[in-house]
């Protein structure tokens, strides 16, 4: 069978790009601009960011998030480092030895908590459970906000892992794959879950938001950014024609289309939870949050939904994730949901 673009939950990645980043990025087309940042969409970007996070902060575009989170973490520690991060995280699952290889070896110490979320204590025992010159030492906290199972953490909880941090003199990294999921579902104002709860670096996502590449890395604290240019620059990720990246954040920034592009993938999300809930044989694996559903369906099912066109991945366990994306449909989530159950009752 011939599988529909349209039919799928693999990941947000999958999505093509909403019309006002596209506008954006055509009208950025209508005339030379300078090269490698110094045009006004990147500025005006930019500035649009600090307007957002409502504090001055020094703002960079790369190309993609392994290269966000890589280049970020490498400015804050040296090789002789560690981060501390949860044992599902990105940096750790997923990004091939990225920041180890861009900090020329720091390490990453690998917490745990529930949920996919570190707590205080986590961190507390991996930075005290040794401190002498042979081990590594912790320089940095990585959060993934949402998380790798599309869990929040709150202001409070961001709060008091600063506090572990403070007393640790340890950086706070986010790694904000879906931080606007994890905005729009907290309702909070931006600034409450970065620099105000004590992040010093955020890594936003614009390409699982609507955009076809482009990744703002965000410094609120501006120590941490010396020279983070010349990093970009020697990685490969500093763009020459950067407006081509900066100006569809121009379209998301503006009328909060960002916001409302994940309100939408979070409400897809918990259209599909709650249709999924009281199916027999089917159990939510993770609280849903945030815009995916981590559901443990039978074998025999997910091998039949596949054979009807549906794309997911497996993830830890064997569980079904189910992404939404901005151009999640009701309807798409309606179809799936009546396979799903036309299935079950087979």
């Amino acid at each position: 069978m011939s599988v529909s673009a349209s039919e799928q939950f693999a990941s947000d990645n999958y999505s093509g790009v909403c019309p006002q980043a596209w506008n954006a990025m055509a009208e950025a087309n209508r005339m030379d601009e300078p090269a490698y940042g110094e045009d006004r969409w990147t500025q005006r970007a930019a500035d649009g960011l600090r307007a957002l996070f409502d504090t001055d902060c020094d703002v960079y575009f790369v190309f993609n998030g392994t290269a966000a989170n890589s280049l970020a973490l490498a400015a804050i520690g040296q090789s002789f480092h560690s981060v501390i991060c949860h044992e599902l995280a990105h940096i750790e699952t997923d990004e091939c030895g990225g920041p180890e290889y861009a900090s020329n070896g720091a390490k990453l110490l690998l917490g745990q908590g529930p949920n996919g979320k570190l707590t205080p204590e986590s961190i507390e025992h991996l930075v005290t459970k040794r401190t002498d010159i042979h081990y590594p030492k912790p320089k940095a906290v990585s959060l993934t906000q949402a998380t790798e199972v599309g869990t929040l953490y709150t202001p409070e909880e961001l709060k008091a892992i600063r506090d572990v941090a403070d007393r640790h003199r340890l950086s706070i990294h986010m790694d904000g794959a879906r931080f606007a999921n994890a905005v729009a579902a907290l309702d909070v104002h931006p600034a409450e879950i970065t620099w105000k709860a004590g992040v010093d670096v955020l890594c936003f996502s614009g390409t699982k938001n609507g955009l076809a590449m482009g990744e703002a890395v965000v410094f609120f604290n501006h120590d941490l950014a010396e020279d983070f240019e010349w990093r970009c620059k020697q990685a490969g990720q500093l763009a020459s024609k950067m407006r081509f990246i900066s100006a569809p954040w121009c379209g998301l920034l503006e009328q909060d289309v960002w916001l409302e592009n994940a309100r939408h993938a979070n409400a897809c999300a918990a259209r599909l939870e709650a249709g999924l809930r009281d199916l027999p044989n089917v159990t939510i694996r993770y609280p849903r949050q945030a815009n995916g559903v981590f559901v443990d369906l039978p074998e025999t099912v997910q091998s039949a939904l596949r054979d009807r066109g549906w794309r997911f991945y497996n993830f830890i366990g064997g569980c079904a994730r189910l992404m939404c994306s901005w151009s999640t449909t009701e309807a798409q989530v309606d179809r799936f949901l009546a396979d799903v159950r036309a299935l079950l009752l087979e």
